[in-house]
């Protein structure tokens, strides 16, 4: 089967956009996993569908699949990619829109510098709503707020890290660090990802604060492994620094892919995240029938 796609990137978080507007393609979990191969196929963190408005007052469903085939809830790059999508296909006029996304409904605005806004909704810091299982583990205060020691399987000697849990549609689990250059990510991220406390898997993001409105961050994306940014992964961390006492209420977050700045003004406000989304390429590809 031939089908068109879309090669997007936000800050280097890569996306395979496909246009479901008026028909499905039919894929599985093996076809998003052939396309996000960055040697069999187009290559990507994430492929993004866009598909037609569910109910009245949205504009379109965005599904998202991470490189291993897996649904999810949210992707905050992926939503600024699908913003600059539907608007340069045609597909609206308008430069705000409203999205609705397995992980709640969300806001996307295109701005007349060219980057694009998203409304990413109110975080989330019930335990139970993240699918943390926290019995038997004592916090430890921080700020207003608290960490939560995780004891890492198959460290020798023993690692336990401090994270901070909450959810941005999507679970992330946010350590402090002194230097994200030197920060054992690749060794750390998966053991933190499959960590057994988190039902449905977690995203870890290691954050170093430079100062009250700068940060610098790396994220190892739950089903995608490290990724050049995560625009939940940045939204979850400033976040976690406000509500630990280290951040202001507008930040800047630097990650490998470029700069993402983050606003929260705390309580039950939403947080706002601004950024860039632009076109690589286009082109068709030819799926195999059987993987």
């Amino acid at each position: 089967m031939r089908i068109s796609f879309t090669k997007m990137q936000g800050a280097g978080n890569d996306f395979v956009v496909l246009d479901e507007t008026q028909q499905r393609l039919g894929l599985s979990s093996a076809h998003y996993r052939w396309l996000a191969d960055r040697h069999f196929g187009v290559g990507a963190d994430q492929i993004l569908t866009v598909r037609p408005s569910p109910a009245a007052g949205i504009d379109f469903e965005y599904v998202i699949h991470n490189a291993d085939g897996a649904e999810v809830e949210q992707c905050g790059n992926g939503a600024r990619c699908f913003a600059r999508f539907v608007r340069e296909r045609g597909l609206t006029s308008k430069d705000t829109l409203r999205v609705q996304t397995l992980g709640g409904v969300i806001e996307p605005q295109l701005l007349p510098d060219g980057r694009v806004m998203v409304n990413m909704g109110r975080p989330v810091f019930e335990l139970a709503a993240i699918a943390f299982d926290a019995q038997h583990l004592q916090p430890q205060a921080a700020g207003a707020w608290q960490q939560w020691p995780l004891a890492l399987a198959n460290t020798e000697p023993a690692v336990t890290v401090l994270a901070a849990v909450l959810s941005m549609g999507n679970p992330h689990a946010v350590l402090l660090v002194d230097d994200v250059d030197t920060a054992a990510v690749a060794r750390l991220g998966p053991l933190i990802e499959q960590h057994p406390r988190f039902a449905q898997r977690v995203n870890a993001g290691f954050m170093q604060v430079l100062d009250r409105r700068h940060i610098r961050l790396r994220v190892f994306e739950r089903g995608a492994g490290e990724t050049l940014a995560c625009g939940t992964g940045a939204c979850a961390a400033v976040v976690a620094g406000i509500r630990l006492g280290l951040l202001d209420a507008t930040v800047e977050a630097q990650t490998r892919g470029g700069p993402l700045t983050i606003a929260w003004a705390g309580a039950d406000s939403n947080v706002m995240m601004t950024g860039p989304a632009s076109t690589v390429f286009f082109g068709q590809i030819d799926i195999p029938e059987h993987l």
